[in-house]
């Protein structure tokens, strides 16, 4: 059984706790695509994180993570999902993907997410409903149709 969660917006003060979780969580990956560089990986983040739609992610009452889900025109869009590694392979990155998709499901809209070519989460967001709509050297971007 999986710890409970719970969502709430992310705020200013959470912006360097989670980027310590994103760096630690996604510095392996990237110096796999020679991608990583402390500036950019800040750069990146704050980008995602001002775009508006950042839900931070608690676990008993702590951060634990967070995830970016946020409408467009067409679609929903999904990114920034990351959890502290004390919570990989515990279950709550599927219990906090689950009410994403029935808020999507509800507005009768698909998801759309990218991902790092290569990694583990290709095959989580598979078990999720989600096809590769095409890939670049780096990422493959995916896509949960509309049921």
């Amino acid at each position: 059984m999986s710890p409970r969660f719970s969502f709430r917006p992310a705020v200013e003060a959470d912006f360097e706790p989670l980027l310590v979780i994103r760096v630690d969580v996604m510095r392996e990956h990237l110096e796999r695509v020679f991608r990583y560089e402390p500036a950019r990986a800040r750069r990146i983040f704050r980008g995602h994180f001002d775009e508006g739609g950042m839900r931070a992610i608690e676990v008993a009452g702590v951060l634990a993570g967070c995830v970016r889900f946020a409408r467009a025109d067409d679609c929903y869009r999904l990114d920034s999902l990351y959890l502290a590694r004390i919570h990989h392979n515990t279950g709550p990155g599927a219990a906090v993907v689950a009410p994403l998709l029935a808020e999507a499901d509800a507005a009768r809209l698909p998801v759309r997410l990218e991902v790092l070519r290569g990694s583990k989460a290709d095959r989580f967001w598979e078990r999720h409903g989600f096809v590769a709509l095409g890939a670049d050297a780096i990422e493959t971007r995916y896509e949960r149709p509309t049921p």
